[in-house]
């Protein structure tokens, strides 16, 4: 327990702004098997969009609280995932040749790509949330209202999550891209286990899955998800021959946004 408790701080120091236990480290092997932990990581970061968001709409509008909770998911993560989406829009936008793209995205200023790809995820991001989230009432701990918001709380968790796994899942199936390991960040996990495959997927899978004891409709997310994960998987191997941290970073991104499409689509079904 003691281990796993290790290498889960691992997962929190290295993946959020979360202050952790001092003696903590970034230890290869422990680095190595945090990627089960990966979507659990998508537990708190949701969690805390959550909160942000409940307390938030109790005295602005919804509007405003899904811009301050959208702030402190970047807040929590260090903008980690934003980073690597606006980087994979720069090398891959701007780069012809697997040198150029890798030079392009190791570079941290951002150009035209990635400020346009930003603002245009930031938008769906947004629009999407609202529509989720605006006939939400403000709850007086009424079960009926109440009941809600878990559903809400679960969506949050689930979208951070789900994308999440989606991102990792790359790493199980591909190779890192850089041959000389040179990069603002190196490879999350070099080596892993069936542990750290089966970690990924029930952590990543659990909030859907309670999601869905009520909504079974919504299972059919996970279909647009993966879709997406395989495709930009797929790009990212014919151009640079496997993935990066920025690449897993915008998949994850990606797949947040796709899961609340998603749900806006399905909720006419539900």
């Amino acid at each position: 327990m003691k281990k796993e408790l290790h290498i889960f701080f691992t997962a929190m120091m290295f993946y959020t702004r979360i202050p952790c236990p001092k003696n903590i480290n970034h230890h290869p092997d422990y680095l190595n098997k945090a990627s089960r932990y990966f979507p659990v990581i998508g537990w708190l970061v949701g969690g805390i969009s959550f909160v942000v968001f409940y307390f938030a709409a109790l005295v602005f509008s919804n509007e405003i609280a899904v811009v301050l909770s959208m702030i402190a998911s970047i807040l929590v993560t260090g903008a980690f995932h934003e980073d690597g989406f606006a980087d994979v829009c720069d090398g891959f936008g701007g780069g012809w040749t697997k040198e150029k793209i890798l030079l392009i995205m190791k570079d941290s200023a951002i150009g035209a790509y990635g400020a346009i790809g930003l603002v245009l995820l930031f938008l769906l991001k947004f629009q999407s949330l609202v529509q989720l989230t605006d006939n939400i009432q403000i709850p007086d701990f009424g079960f009926g209202i109440y009941d809600v918001n878990i559903g809400i709380w679960l969506l949050f968790i689930t979208a951070h999550s789900l994308s999440r796994l989606a991102a990792i899942s790359i790493v199980f199936t591909h190779e890192y891209s850089r041959e000389d390991a040179t990069s603002k960040s190196k490879p999350i996990a070099q080596n892993y286990t069936w542990r750290e495959v089966f970690g990924a997927f029930f952590f990543g899978l659990l909030p859907l899955l309670v999601l869905a004891v009520s909504h079974w409709q919504i299972l059919f997310a996970v279909i647009p998800v993966f879709l997406f994960r395989f495709f930009l998987a797929r790009y990212f191997q014919k151009w640079i021959g496997g993935y990066t941290g920025d690449c897993l970073g915008a998949t994850q991104q990606v797949c947040e946004v796709v899961f609340y499409l998603s749900i806006v689509a399905l909720w006419k079904f539900i």
